[in-house]
């Protein structure tokens, strides 16, 4: 290793870089236009979920209970029927994604103390949605049953949320996003250097210097890392003033471990340059290799729990998996290294493999 070469090759590929204008915007816009994009796109939060009643009772009560359901703010009604054939075209039509049905003795029944019930048909079709829906109207009309003392209830849950305490959907995505962006972005971008290389036939000039390939590798993802500092930087000022999403940890620790996911993630892309030596080839295959397992085996969206067992153990090569436990513990738990260590163990094997890859894929030697 000598310093001077390797300063000589990271100067030459930032030179080559700025006058790249494709790919300064890959570097910056497109990480930031994505997170922007995605955060708001992205929502596990439910709400507005349309809602149409059938009242058959009319009462005071019943209309208490409706109320219950508008001012939730999960629920808007969208229609109120008079008629049993209503609900069938209600439901096909898709005007409404849940039917509640309020029987005729409904208010006789709660203002005597006796067991009562209403009707709620759900649109099945979204499965995710049906069942946050039904946790609602459990969750109201049992407040509504408590309040009128229509049953009793004899043990009172008291629970208090941590880290998330509005439950916003946003605090959880935004953290991850980070991530899995900056997995695909950082593959796709060294992806292009080594291949760029002999594209443009310049692989020969570099053949006939003395740098050692080792120093090419380091000095090709100098300027790279030092991009990918500054996006994750800026993703966390995005996630901050735009998403009010809460940071409680250490910016030095959320730094020294994006160096080391930052490591692998171009290493890695640097390593599908040098073998498959096309551009475009070495973009498609970053992005397959990237952006699928970033997505669906990281956790991001699905929880690693409850995948099959082959599936838990191959997320354990996917390295935007350990960098989302990182982001969400920094983001939103603020903790330290003490529980963090095994990630950043992790994520240092893989840096090192990643560069030990790109260094035994990228040849001097002109065929």
């Amino acid at each position: 290793m000598n310093a001077g070469r390797w300063w000589a090759m990271a100067r030459k590929e930032a030179l080559q870089l700025r006058r790249d204008r494709r790919s300064m915007g890959l570097a910056f816009l497109l990480p930031m236009a994505l997170i922007l994009l995605f955060g708001y796109a992205i929502s596990f939060d439910v709400t507005n979920i349309e809602l149409a009643v059938l009242d058959h009772d009319r009462s005071q009560q019943s209309d208490l209970l409706v109320e219950r359901f508008t001012s939730s703010g999960y629920f808007r009604i969208v229609a109120r029927m008079e008629r049993d054939d209503d609900i069938t075209p209600m439901l096909v039509g898709g005007r409404a994604r849940l039917v509640m049905v309020i029987p005729a003795d409904f208010s006789r029944h709660l203002l005597a103390g006796q067991p009562t019930a209403i009707q709620v048909l759900l649109d099945g079709g979204d499965a995710n949605t049906a069942t946050i829906a039904i946790n609602y109207v459990e969750a109201i009309v049992a407040g509504f049953a408590t309040d009128n003392r229509a049953t009793p209830v004899p043990i009172r849950v008291a629970s208090r949320v941590w880290y998330n305490e509005t439950l916003q959907s946003v605090n959880m995505i935004v953290p991850g996003l980070i991530a899995v962006i900056m997995s695909i972005i950082a593959a796709m971008l060294t992806a292009l250097t080594i291949a760029r290389e002999w594209e443009r036939g310049t692989m020969e000039q570099l053949a006939a210097t003395p740098v050692h390939r080792l120093e090419v590798v380091l000095g090709k993802l100098m300027p790279y890392v030092g991009i990918g500092l500054i996006d994750v930087t800026l993703a966390v000022i995005l996630g901050r003033v735009v998403f009010h999403v809460p940071f409680r940890g250490s910016l030095v620790l959320l730094g020294g471990l994006t160096l080391l996911f930052l490591v692998g993630a171009l290493g890695l892309g640097m390593f599908i340059s040098a073998a498959l030596k096309s551009q475009v080839l070495a973009t498609q295959m970053a992005i397959l290799a990237t952006y699928l397992p970033a997505l669906l085996l990281s956790g991001f969206l699905f929880s690693i729990a409850n995948m099959p067992l082959p599936l838990r153990l191959f997320t354990r090569i996917v390295p935007a998996r350990y960098y989302i436990t990182v982001t969400r513990g920094l983001f939103l738990k603020g903790v330290g290294l003490d529980v963090l260590w095994p990630d950043a163990v992790a994520m240092l094997l893989f840096a090192t493999v990643g560069l030990g890859l790109a260094t035994l894929a990228f040849r001097k030697e002109i065929a």
